[in-house]
């Protein structure tokens, strides 16, 4: 797998990176034809999934809180059976939303942040976080005027429990207010149903900011040329792919390398 430069952190990622909501989560996902359809996996199927992705030369795992017990069940495998080390890979979590009895909560503030990255920390068991987001509730701007929470995560960065700090949204505005915020990386959606977001990468790109791409295949029903498409679009750094499932996870990378070789 090609590794990228996420913006100007300094920090290399697989141009695709491994999503793992669905190792803690299957509850509760705003998606009627996906939610309540699959049982949480054991431990053996999400170490040969995550062997799977280190044997493809994958290194970007995204995670977060709001993913129910993904942090810990990742956490606990890295300290019993993960043989790959830490600095293989680019953790990213994010702040902002957690997801506990059956519903998500959302609280922004600096106490709510700083307490959300320190047991992140100590979930995953390790002494800092390559990459941080903000994880918005659908009102980017608001939560980024009120809240500040980009501040918040610079003075843990500054701490150096987190390598960089960036924006989850869902919207061109709230990307855009991030990026003059102090964002370092941003995680858009971008499939060929949801172009809103589209401009941000040029953006983000000219800022020196590294783009992340959600729903790049719009949860299972897009095609692998729009993965290929995005792949290539300048801007991008990688693109999550969100599965339980090692043969896909393959020929999802096999897509995302043939396209950039073919782009060279």
């Amino acid at each position: 797998m090609i590794a990228r430069p996420l913006g100007d952190t300094g920090i290399n990622v697989s141009a695709l990176g491994l999503g793992l909501v669905k190792i803690g989560r299957n509850q509760g996902i705003d998606d009627p034809n996906y939610a309540d359809h699959f049982k949480l996996p054991d431990d053996k199927t999400v170490k040969q999934l995550l062997a799977k992705a280190a044997e493809l030369g994958i290194n970007l795992l995204d995670t977060a809180p709001a993913y129910g017990t993904s942090e810990q069940r990742l956490g606990d495998l890295f300290r019993t059976q993960i043989r790959e080390r830490r600095s293989h890979w680019v953790l990213c979590s994010k702040a902002g939303e957690e997801f506990s009895d059956g519903e998500s909560r959302f609280d922004f503030t600096a106490s709510a942040m700083t307490a959300s990255v320190e047991r992140s920390l100590r979930r995953l068991g390790t002494d800092y976080l390559d990459v941080v987001l903000v994880h918005s509730n659908g009102e980017d701007e608001q939560l980024l005027e009120q809240y500040r929470p980009l501040q918040t995560l610079a003075k843990l960065r500054d701490q150096g429990k987190i390598r960089a700090i960036g924006f989850s949204g869902k919207s061109l505005k709230g990307g855009r207010l991030a990026l003059t915020q102090g964002a370092q990386v941003l995680m858009v959606t971008l499939n060929s149903n949801q172009r809103e977001e589209l401009p941000l990468l040029s953006e983000a790109h000219a800022a020196g900011c590294g783009i992340l791409i959600k729903k790049a295949m719009a949860r299972g029903y897009g095609k692998a040329a729009d993965l290929s498409a995005t792949a290539t679009l300048t801007g991008v750094s990688s693109i999550i792919s969100g599965t339980l499932n090692p043969t896909h996870l393959a020929a999802n990378a096999r897509i995302v390398r043939e396209a950039l070789v073919a782009a060279r």
